[in-house]
């Protein structure tokens, strides 16, 4: 069992542009490349848990959504880092895509995507964490069961460390 770090990723991983699909158009948060090695260093298992309701709205393809991050994960390898596992929900029950337009469990604030690492991953639930910077984002990590963290802007890694998120 290790305990597992969850991100939301827009707004907390990289600068929400809205609707981010390309990697022309990504930009990291300060710190957040940073913090993420330092979990993957602290034993704990790194996730992304997104909303991507772009695909539902037409606006791109899942193939697009993993290939940012595919790249995203070769970015972070740069730096001895990785996210273990990307978790997205392409659902939206006002899109315009009709194989994406419905209400699902795994669309935060519900806890789907956090359940389904559960499900998949030895996790410590008790020293889990998730760090969002929407009230669905820690809605959803208390549904779940596990602590939440609002970050709205700065430093990610001295946000995680002045958080006192990760536990020995």
């Amino acid at each position: 069992m290790r305990p597992a770090a969850f991100f939301d990723r827009d707004g907390v991983l990289n600068v929400d542009k809205g609707y981010l699909y390309r990697r022309e158009d990504f930009e990291w948060i300060p710190g957040a490349i940073e913090a993420v090695k330092r979990l993957n260093d602290c034993g704990y298992l790194v996730f992304v848990v997104t909303n991507q309701s772009g695909v539902a709205r037409g606006y791109y393809r899942e193939e697009d959504v993993v290939r940012l991050h595919g790249w995203m994960n070769d970015e972070l390898a740069k730096h001895g880092a990785r996210i273990d596992k990307f978790y997205y929900c392409p659902h939206y029950t006002e899109g315009t895509a009709i194989e994406y337009v419905k209400a699902c469990e795994c669309r935060k604030p519900l806890p789907g995507l956090i359940l389904q690492a559960f499900a998949e991953w030895e996790v410590d639930r008790e020293k889990s964490f998730l760090i969002g910077d929407k009230d669905s984002d820690l809605a959803a990590a208390a549904a779940a069961g596990i602590t939440g963290y609002k970050f709205t802007a700065g430093n990610l890694d001295e946000f995680l460390k002045n958080s006192n998120a990760i536990r020995e």
